[in-house]
């Protein structure tokens, strides 16, 4: 649960001025939310893909353990990869197709 703790800058108190900031712990003010495809094989694994991140993908065994690891991928990814989430994509979709 994040906590919120109220803290005077040192502008602040230099000036003589009651302005307080509020800091946020525990919560990423800058949280994205990204589109993920999932499926099952025939092992029956469960397989998430993240579309708007190239490469980004994890499997688990059950759904509980699989969003857990897809959200560790993608905090991962964008580490890595800081420009890749820049671009904006709009979810559309998902159709099946007989071939």
């Amino acid at each position: 649960m994040a906590t919120v703790r109220k803290e005077s800058t040192s502008r602040a108190k230099h000036e003589n001025k009651s302005l307080n900031t509020l800091r946020f712990e525990g919560v990423d003010m800058d949280k994205r939310k990204f589109n993920v495809v999932i499926e099952k094989d025939e092992d029956g694994y469960y397989i998430a893909t993240v579309p708007s991140l190239p490469g980004c993908h994890t499997q688990a065994k059950n759904l509980d353990e699989l969003m857990k690891r897809v959200k560790e991928a993608i905090e991962l990814y964008l580490e890595v990869e800081e420009e890749a989430g820049d671009v904006e994509t709009e979810f559309v979709g998902v159709q099946v197709v007989e071939a």
